[in-house]
């Protein structure tokens, strides 16, 4: 299926994931700096992909894959290292070079500002759970926004806060570790409150920007017909998907998981401000989706806790390495969902990928069948989202390189481009080519 000139082809990374250089130029502590170095978890992002000293060698490959578009985001401490205090312009400065190389080589860039790394000295003033986190972030929007105005015109607030929230807040296993329902319900709430602060400080200041929010999404089916069943995955369906989506587009957040949580003391009685639901729902341009896998749910499953599958290493059929389920047709399916229920005027599928451990092989090339398997499968959906008349407008692929997969360390690669992170060389898989060819073929464009 061709696809508009205007379609955006991309790759996307995060700044902890692959830049390294943790302590370089100023840069201050972030929140997974202080977690996976208190409980000795290595490999860390203390070096990563040693992207920050390798940007114009990582500017090349990405112009190697063909893509229009490169998704990245800023380490917050790396422009404030204290979070609120002195601009670090060294920080800015390594931005620079990348958003400009962006440019030069004909790459647009997708500027997110907020991929989980929240600076260590906030989160000792108490981090997301503390109302003030609002004005933290509006803040750091502002220095961004002021510095970038004239060459960034695509920005993405806060990625998956369900991920950073009940991963980070309510479960501990990730960043900062904690282990508090209520905890995370502060810190969801005022991450989509600093969203909705944030599209408005950048719509002010650039009215052309396109200004979205990723979210990430779990399709939930139920296992069988049963009741029991049915109501779980209700349930589930709250939790994960429609605590964000709701209030994000408008609706406020779902009755029945306010009912919930108010009726077990997991909801604060001071958390939901007047404005705040107005604030969260400000106008948007497009939505973020993150889709990797949908989930069955049994009526064995109790609460917000549900086994996710299998994990196998190779990956057993029909999963990747993550044990994530392999599940084309439930991502149209929830983009014909999102179009129905919450409509955004523009949708972007902000991340999709696959995590296998292919290798170089004897002749030196990284054949990656099953990525590329599962790649097609998904921009298959997508084209035909689009022949449906729902306005998906874009896709990337996560991601760029094999980067550091948070507590998996470089266990999980879901890159395009292997790294070897011992001696950092990159070899582009077959699967880079194969992108390159498939968005060539998409525009209209002789493949190599």
């Amino acid at each position: 299926m061709r696809h508009p000139p205007d379609f955006t082809w991309g790759v996307g990374t995060s700044a902890y994931q692959i830049e390294g250089a943790w302590q370089s130029d100023g840069k201050g502590e972030s929140i997974w700096d202080r977690f996976l170095h208190d409980r000795d978890i290595e490999p860390n992002g203390d070096v990563a992909c040693d992207h920050y000293n390798r940007l114009e060698d990582d500017l090349d490959l990405l112009e190697s894959l063909g893509v229009n578009a490169y998704r990245f985001s800023t380490s917050w401490t790396r422009v404030l290292p204290d979070g609120t205090g002195d601009v670090n312009m060294s920080g800015l400065e390594f931005y620079d070079r990348l958003v400009d190389g962006l440019l030069a080589r004909g790459i647009t860039p997708w500027l997110t500002l907020y991929h989980w790394d929240l600076p260590q000295a906030l989160q000792d003033a108490g981090g997301w759970a503390e109302r003030e986190s609002v004005t933290w972030f509006t803040r750091y929007t502002q220095v961004m926004v002021d510095h970038f105005s004239d060459r960034v015109t695509n920005w993405i607030t806060i990625n998956e806060p369900w991920v950073s929230s009940f991963l980070g807040h309510r479960d501990g296993i990730f960043a900062p570790g904690e282990q508090n329902f209520s905890s995370a319900l502060r810190a969801a709430h005022h991450q989509l409150v600093a969203h909705g602060e944030s599209v408005r400080v950048i719509h002010e200041a650039i009215p052309e920007a396109k200004v979205g929010i990723a979210l990430d999404c779990r399709p939930a089916m139920p296992a069988s017909d049963a009741t029991a069943d049915l109501d779980a995955t209700v349930h589930f369906d709250g939790f994960r998907n429609r605590w964000f989506f709701d209030p994000v587009f408008g609706k406020g957040y779902p009755g029945d998981l306010l009912e919930n949580y108010t009726s077990t003391d997991r909801l604060p009685d001071d958390l939901i401000l007047p404005g705040d639901l107005a604030t969260i729902a400000e106008p948007i341009d497009f939505c973020g989706i993150n889709y990797y896998t949908s989930i069955r749910i049994d009526r064995s499953s109790r609460e917000e806790d549900f086994s996710e599958g299998p994990v196998g290493s190779p990956a057993a059929p029909g999963y990747t390495e993550m044990g994530w389920r392999i599940d084309p047709d439930a991502l149209g399916e929830f983009i014909r969902r999102l179009h129905d229920d919450w409509n955004p005027p523009s949708i972007v599928i902000t991340e999709n990928g696959a995590s296998f451990s292919d290798g170089p092989g004897p002749d030196g090339q990284v054949h990656d069948e099953l990525r590329i398997e599962y790649l097609e499968q998904h921009i298959s959906q997508i084209e035909q989202l689009r022949g449906e008349g729902i306005p998906v407008d874009g896709y990337f692929v996560w991601s760029f390189l094999d980067n550091l997969e948070w507590v998996s360390g470089f266990a999980q690669r879901f890159g395009l481009v292997h790294v070897d992170h011992t001696t950092q060389a990159r070899t582009i898989k077959e699967s880079g080519y194969w992108y390159r060819d498939r968005i060539a073929a998409g525009m209209g464009i002789p493949a190599g």
